[in-house]
């Protein structure tokens, strides 16, 4: 049985939806479910999603409902009952998950609470020059490579490549109002 849902909301958007979930493929923390919040997608992203039910190790769900304009907040409704858990991380179809997503999410939740994590986006340019290897080896999350494909540098870079010791200060001092949002929040 699954410890966690993963709640991955999608429209249209198959491509971003195929390299997500490889990078689910890749995560360190195995004892998860997804469940696809499907909010009226035509067949191509039915199609990626039955070649990852039949080539993958991953627990997928695909939850869809017909395209009546933006429904969003009906089919996750629709995700969160058919979830087998009592734990659940939301996010969309097109944030590819650093390998140890679920992990950091299962190690940090605690009872009555919701955790409330970042996200970060990249320049579409960049986006899609990210290839299945590139999410395989984790490169994609690297700041070297993303400086060498045209990223300008932030402080925001600081967060998304760092571990251990420096990740920890970063997260204590670099103060961010928590608020529920749809690409990194779980309870």
């Amino acid at each position: 049985m699954p410890t966690i849902s993963v709640i991955i909301s999608t429209y249209n958007q198959s491509e971003w939806l195929r390299k997500t979930l490889l990078g689910y493929e890749c995560q360190t923390f195995n004892s998860f479910e997804i469940i696809i919040a499907d909010d009226g997608s035509d067949n191509r992203t039915k199609s990626v999603i039955n070649q990852f039910q039949t080539q993958s190790t991953l627990s997928i769900q695909h939850i869809w409902h017909e395209d009546q304009g933006f429904q969003k907040t009906k089919i996750l409704n629709k995700a969160i009952v058919a979830s087998k858990t009592d734990y659940l991380i939301f996010t969309d179809g097109d944030c590819i998950p650093r390998n140890d997503f679920v992990e950091v999410h299962h190690k940090k939740r605690r009872c009555n609470s919701f955790l409330s994590g970042g996200y970060f986006k990249l320049p579409k340019t960049i986006s899609e020059l990210i290839s299945d290897d590139d999410i395989k080896s984790q490169t994609c999350f690297d700041s070297k490579w993303l400086l060498k494909h045209g990223l300008k540098r932030s402080f925001k870079l600081n967060k998304l490549s760092s571990k251990g010791a420096k990740e920890a200060f970063l997260n204590r001092f670099t103060f961010t109002k928590p608020s529920w949002n749809g690409m990194n929040s779980s309870g």
